[in-house]
């Protein structure tokens, strides 16, 4: 059994060494921003205090929140990692939980925060299709501006060793398997996890370790949008300000959402979703080629196989490593694909 299980990713913290350059760019994104206490916040229209912080510094991504459920998970945590309960003296208030995973990443759980009433939604409009005709006599109007952020959804981690990772963030906080991700049979370099709610729906995932090569970091932060044509309006205005498209738009297999990925002025990756996958806790864990990560179904393909991007440093010598790792196994070709 879990020490607890979280309910949401709850942030991700950052340090920029200039906080305008990232509030124009976190602005421009569909984050309403902030400053208190010389730190930038961006919250969406959920009501959260904050989703995304940046303190001054170095460029750096520096942790993930999770959000457990009550503030005795929260002493429950404590006294399994003999650490403290601590206030948080953030917006929201509330308490938090400050540990370190194995590859030397903050983990913040927050509980107790104070939340505004969520901003009125975005609507999605009524659509016709071949089959529905739902609008009559109500043409479609858009108006240009910015992706309107909901809420936070998931990150993506880099890690040493996946199987470490893996057992330190399940024993913690109760994450479940949706994908495991194999470079080849009995292989695996990574999986989506999600949030074990019970028979309350969660999403495909909230947290991704990837076992890769290269330096380790964030690999992205994901933020729901309101629906697809906001999330279009959205790549639309961000392209219009002239900032760093990464890959997108298009829908990905495991998780299923439509995304649109940006990098922010300091390298960090952030995403734009909408439609994913939901699961409960009933939901079997699958498994999925290496392949599967980066194929979309619709869409544009990822940079690297699209020719724009060259291959991440060591990627080459990490799947020839694998491959010899494999004969050395199973003595023949499996059926898995390093492709």
């Amino acid at each position: 059994m879990p020490v607890i299980k979280v309910e949401d990713i709850a942030h991700v913290r950052f340090a920029a060494p200039d906080l305008a350059i990232m509030r124009a760019f976190l602005e421009d994104f569909g984050l309403e921003c902030f400053e208190q206490g010389g730190k930038l916040y961006g919250k969406g229209s959920d009501g959260r205090p904050f989703l995304h912080v940046t303190q001054p510094g170095e460029a750096k991504f520096l942790a993930i929140g999770l959000r457990a459920e009550t503030l005795a998970d929260l002493e429950t945590l404590a006294a399994a990692e003999h650490v403290a309960v601590e206030r948080l003296d953030e917006p929201g208030d509330g308490m938090i939980v400050r540990l370190t995973d194995p590859d030397g990443y903050g983990v913040e759980v927050v509980a107790g925060q104070a939340n505004a009433q969520p901003s009125p939604a975005v609507l999605d409009g009524m659509r016709n299709t071949a089959s529905d005709k739902q609008r009559f006599r109500a043409p479609v109007r858009l108006g240009s501006g910015p992706a309107h952020v909901v809420r936070i959804g998931h990150a993506v981690l880099k890690v040493r060793d996946f199987r470490a990772s893996e057992r330190w963030y399940k024993d913690r906080f109760g994450f479940l398997t949706s994908d495991e991700v194999e470079a080849a049979e009995d292989l695996p370099i990574g999986a989506f996890m999600r949030c074990d709610r019970g028979s309350k729906p969660a999403d495909h995932h909230t947290l991704f370790l990837a076992q890769l090569p290269g330096k380790l970091g964030l690999l992205h932060a994901a933020f729901e949008v309101a629906n697809l044509d906001d999330l279009m309006l959205g790549h639309q205005h961000l392209k219009s300000k002239k900032r760093e498209a990464a890959w997108g738009v298009g829908r990905h297999i495991m998780g299923s959402q439509v995304f649109d990925y940006w990098k922010d002025p300091f390298g960090n990756e952030l995403e734009h979703w909408t439609d994913g996958d939901l699961f409960t806790a009933a939901d079997p864990p699958q498994k999925q080629p290496m392949s599967a990560l980066l194929a979309v179904q619709w869409g544009s393909p990822h940079p690297m196989f699209a020719a724009k991007l060259a291959p991440p440093p060591g990627l080459i010598t990490f799947l020839a490593s694998l491959q010899l790792r494999i004969k050395r196994l199973f003595g023949r070709q499996t059926k898995g694909t390093l492709a």
